[in-house]
């Protein structure tokens, strides 16, 4: 089997020290195989592995790119395994009750991976992770998003592997490391309160806290990208469309009479309606003649120009933005296609480090 590179040996030997632990390494640096490692190290004081993970991580649309064909390619973890979708924690309880008692009575090792998907205390499925993890022996996370992007989302993480890490509730926290602002707003017999954070403070502290069981790895690779945006015009039908959207839900007394609640909502109806504009597919088919097929990704946002991309490039990898853009080996493919625009800049991170 391939030796460990660097970057991988040095998070085993920091970590493997602890029963708890996170690897917060860049998509690409081979995460995975340090946490089989660790895993592999804990002997007979672990009898079975809870591995956690994004469903369509665990059970992929793209044969060989899920978790499951990354530990087996790695030599698995050397003792009975059990795999199983995050989302599946908040919508079965059945699921839910069974992992608690197969924890309960075995030593076993819990893994998170991609973990950023419990970064909402206040979600059904990540108090359960946190209940699972309160039972289990060992406990590690792993997430290929960098550690300081949001230092909100990190109270939940650190919960799992150990409340004495922080050593601190969610209120605390926040009024520890964060400056925010709240507004309540009183609508009828409802009342509304919602928070900004500003800034965040005391970020020093905060890491001297967590440091002992946090690895980190950056990605470096020699190898270059090429970026190209592509313009291209709606065609009247679409454009229609979305001037009829816009005029009627989005003036003035419209939003005003809606507290502004729909902006957002209408805005992606405005953006759906040219999902699948003709120049898309022109474009696309130019794009064909200079590369092969198999080598293309495509990911799209809304069901509809899903549909279309897959019957018109059956042989091209079509992908959801939002379920599909985490964790997957996608690395044999050197093309990616965003065909409809998303704001959201850590998911267009990691999809584009599926194929980096």
């Amino acid at each position: 089997m391939q030796a460990l590179f660097a970057e991988q040996a040095t998070g085993v030997d920091k970590l493997r020290r602890y029963k708890v632990g996170a690897l917060f390494m860049d998509p690409g640096t081979g995460k995975t195989r340090t946490a089989l490692e660790l895993v592999r190290g804990l002997g007979q004081e672990c009898d079975h592995v809870l591995w956690l993970a994004p469903y369509r991580l665990v059970w992929p649309k793209v044969a060989g790119s899920g978790i499951q064909d990354e530990v087996r390619k790695w030599g698995g973890t050397y003792r009975e395994t059990m795999f199983c979708g995050i989302e599946t924690l908040s919508s079965s309880d059945r699921t839910y009750l069974e992992l608690l008692n197969l924890v309960e009575s075995r030593k076993c090792a819990v893994v998170v991976d991609e973990s950023l998907k419990i970064k909402n205390w206040g979600a059904k499925r990540t108090q359960r992770i946190i209940a699972l993890g309160k039972l289990a022996q060992y406990r590690l996370l792993l997430n290929g998003t960098p550690l300081s992007r949001n230092l909100l989302d990190l109270w939940a993480q650190m919960e799992f592997l150990s409340p004495r890490i922080l050593g601190m509730g969610i209120a605390e926290y926040k009024k520890t490391f964060c400056e925010f602002t709240v507004m309540t707003k009183h609508i009828g017999h409802r009342t509304i309160r919602r928070e900004w954070i500003n800034r965040y403070h005391n970020v020093e502290h905060l890491y001297r806290l967590i440091e002992h069981y946090v690895y980190e790895a950056d990605l470096d690779l020699a190898i270059g990208s090429q970026y190209i945006d592509v313009a291209y015009q709606l065609g009247q039908a679409e454009r229609a469309e979305y001037d009829r959207i816009k005029t009627t839900y989005l003036d003035d007394e419209n939003m005003e009479a809606k507290n502004n609640n729909i902006f957002l909502e209408m805005t992606m109806k405005m953006q759906n309606a040219y999902c699948c504009t003709a120049e898309k597919f022109a474009w696309m088919d130019r794009l064909l003649e200079q590369a092969p097929a198999e080598n293309v990704i495509i990911y799209c946002k809304f069901v509809a120009s899903r549909e279309a991309c897959t019957k018109r490039y059956p042989k091209c990898t079509v992908l959801s933005i939002q379920s599909d853009a985490l964790g997957l080996n996608l690395q044999d493919r050197n093309v990616t296609v965003f065909w409809d625009k998303t704001w959201d800049f850590a998911t267009l991170d990691q999809a584009m480090h599926r194929t980096k």
